[in-house]
């Protein structure tokens, strides 16, 4: 098949595509991906599907190069009741702290979803901003985002601001973004491990705005729980089959409960016992684990 190649004007077709042109562009110049690739560490299985309590800050229950996925949703420090009241630096310096771990802990090409929203109205808070400099400065590459629409279950707001006036009309949220990244390299050699996405599933999870709704706090017992849509889109889309999933802010579990439910492994770190507490039982009753 004859290749197309990056054009100045756009180009339709993309089979067989010679991007070369565009990466070879000076912009990126600085952001080529490591050739070199690190040996990856082997975790007992005895060791897997655990959750630890303790912060994630450090993790030396977890030797380098060893986790293949990270997805996570962090703590908004928003007064919620399992937030700290951390100053924004403070917070910002938790999430380097909990970055820079992941990075050591995660294979060559291993990825990290992480699910944010940006906060606050006066002023509005960029989290997203401040987190993808922070991960682009640990060294992570930066892969791209995804645009959780939340619309369908957001119900009714009354943040409107200055209601029908243009006086401070304030915008509501409906989304949230996954900001995705690898370490080192963009790709991971399949070796011999199995994909279990479907063409439908990755035509559909490929597209940069996912909309499904929202979960329930009060059905799982925490404060603000993501579906187990999201990591399951994440894991499938971005794991092989037996593939090491960690959860550095492992909430409620539902990290942990997709991950067996895809056959992958999971590690998780909390705090809280009373959520480790509530993910244990969701483990138990929510998955078919087949390991």
């Amino acid at each position: 098949m004859k290749k197309s190649i990056s054009s100045s004007f756009g180009i339709s077709k993309r089979e067989n595509h010679d991007s070369s042109p565009f990466y070879n562009l000076k912009m990126y110049k600085n952001f080529q991906d490591t050739k070199e690739i690190m040996a990856e560490n082997i975790i007992s299985k005895h060791k897997l599907n655990n959750i630890y309590k303790k912060s994630s800050e450090i993790m030396s229950e977890i030797p380098n190069n060893s986790i293949h996925l990270v997805v996570t949703s962090p703590p908004y420090n928003v007064n919620k009741e399992y937030d700290n009241n951390l100053s924004l630096d403070e917070y910002l310096k938790l999430l380097e702290n909990v970055f820079k771990e992941t990075y050591r802990v995660l294979v060559d090409g291993g990825r990290v979803c992480i699910n944010v929203a940006n906060i606050g109205r006066k002023p509005y808070i960029p989290l997203t901003t401040y987190i993808n400099s922070i991960m682009i400065n640990i060294g992570y590459l930066m892969r791209g985002e995804i645009i959780w629409d939340k619309s369908a279950s957001s119900g009714v707001s009354l943040a409107w601001g200055s209601f029908q006036s243009a006086s401070n009309p304030v915008l509501r949220d409906t989304h949230e973004y996954i900001l995705i990244f690898s370490k080192t390299s963009f790709k991971r050699e399949k070796m011999e491990k199995n994909d279990t996405i479907t063409k439908e599933k990755f035509m559909e999870y490929s597209k940069s705005i996912w909309r499904f709704p929202t979960a329930s706090a009060k059905k799982i017992g925490h404060p603000a729980p993501f579906p187990v849509e999201l990591p399951s889109r994440l894991i499938e889309f971005y794991s092989f089959q037996n593939d090491i999933i960690l959860d550095p802010f492992m909430g409620s579990g539902t990290t942990a409960v997709a991950a067996l439910n895809l056959n992958r492994y999971f590690l998780g770190y909390e705090i809280n016992q009373d959520y480790i507490d509530i993910a244990k039982k969701r483990i138990f009753q929510e998955t078919f684990y087949t390991q």
